[in-house]
């Protein structure tokens, strides 16, 4: 298999991780996409309880991936971890569609959940490995463009194909097994270098060297705890929960909160792919402006913003376009903030820590990943959900901005300095 650095000008990395994001992206949306369809027809013994269940099921799994296995990427390499994930996902989200009640169709979306959640922060920690230096903002935003367009895809797809909801789960999975070849063939291994080439190591292959050098050093999420970065965790950690709680409650919730609003459920799918498309142009807007100006200053402007349009939402809009446009511009703040947390993660941690850096805050992110669909489902469950969860996606995004003034500008430890952005 060829080395990072043979295969540094191949652009199928670059594709690759971007693919990836996309199945993310569909595991996002479509949970959301079938759930007003199952509660209306009460299939598999679905209702607003078992709906909720189901949502925050799916998040455990996906935030137990993220948490602990996503760390072994720093030990054992990206990419076969990747390839695991992936095939996981797949292999289990094919089997949601033949789920015979309520029970089993929530235990099969917490396994593909597994693979899922370990999925972004080793496709990342990737990328982050291959991008030239001063690059991190950029790389991850236009990665994770792929989480967006999986979501839109998905929604789109929805549109035509609901309520048909199994089809969604099949086409799901099976876009997963067809990645999975060339996952295989075509992505080069990545293992972060923890520490330089000696002499004698510089005979080896390059493969033979980055092994040893990350044996040599052992990480987990202890490494967080020492100094200097639990400061940085906390903040880190809390605006991941936050963002993690905006992006989910939002994708899982909308077409229903629409719904409860008054709007037609058809209005509200609409929204949803409203929603994610300017997630897309916020994700290019965004590391451009985090390269240039500094991720600290950028991610603190996207997470006020976005608690200023959440709760514009709060408000019944009656025109169309006007309505169309307040969720378009939401999307542009609202999902692009959590991915500057990532983009950030990657400035201040040393490449050895990267994957268990970005698996703490995806982790960490996923617990608010089940907060926010649970606390809205519980609204929609008490038929408050209008505008009741507007109001708390809004707060969440001022939580957001007050935990990332506690990240300093600035980390340095023993083994190397790492400078965050101003």
């Amino acid at each position: 298999m060829p080395t990072m650095s043979s295969a540094r000008r191949s652009q199928w990395p670059v594709w690759l991780c971007w693919l990836a994001m996309v199945l993310d992206g569909f595991d996002l949306v479509v949970l959301g996409t079938v759930i007003p369809t199952l509660i209306k027809t009460g299939e598999l013994g679905f209702d607003a309880v078992g709906a909720t269940f189901a949502a925050t099921i799916s998040l455990v799994g996906v935030g137990l991936g993220a948490l602990f296995i996503a760390p072994l990427s720093d030990k054992f390499g990206r990419r076969k971890l990747l390839i695991a994930c992936v095939a996981g996902f797949s292999i289990f989200t094919i089997g949601v569609a033949f789920a015979p009640n309520v029970a089993v169709f929530s235990v099969l979306r917490l396994l593909a959940g597994l693979g899922l959640g370990a999925c972004l922060p080793a496709a990342l920690a990737y990328m982050n490995d291959y991008a030239p230096a001063g690059t991190a903002g950029k790389s991850t935003t236009r990665t994770m463009t792929g989480y967006h367009v999986g979501a839109v895809a998905t929604a789109l797809l929805a549109i035509i194909i609901v309520p048909n909801w199994r089809l969604m789960f099949i086409i799901g999975g099976l876009a997963g097994l067809v990645l999975l070849p060339f996952l295989w063939a075509k992505l080069p291994e990545s293992l972060p270098e923890a520490a330089p080439a000696t002499a004698g190591e510089a005979t080896k292959p390059a493969s033979a060297v980055e092994r040893s050098a990350s044996n040599a050093t052992k990480t987990g999420f202890r490494d967080l705890l020492q100094k200097p970065y639990p400061v940085v965790a906390l903040g880190i950690g809390v605006a991941s929960f936050m963002g993690l709680l905006l992006v989910y409650g939002l994708n899982t919730w909308l077409p229903q909160l629409m719904a409860a609003a008054g709007y037609p459920v058809s209005t509200g799918l609409t929204l949803l792919l409203v929603l994610n498309l300017g997630a897309v142009a916020g994700l290019f807007l965004a590391g451009v402006l985090a390269d240039k100006h500094g991720t600290k200053k950028i991610v603190l402007m996207w997470f006020g913003l976005s608690a200023v349009f959440l709760a514009i939402l709060s408000v019944k809009i009656p025109n169309e376009f006007l309505l169309n446009a307040a969720v378009f511009v939401t999307g542009i703040f609202v999902f692009s903030s959590q991915v500057l947390v990532y983009a950030w993660v990657s400035q201040l941690f040393p490449s050895r820590l990267r994957g268990t850096a970005l698996g703490f805050a995806a982790g960490v992110g996923r617990l608010g990943a089940i907060v926010g669909p649970a606390v809205t489902g519980t609204l929609v469950a008490a038929n408050i959900a209008y505008p009741a969860g507007f109001y708390v996606f809004a707060a969440a995004g001022v939580l957001a901005v007050a935990a990332l003034f506690l990240v300093p500008q600035k980390v340095r430890n023993t083994e190397e300095a790492v400078t965050a952005d101003n």
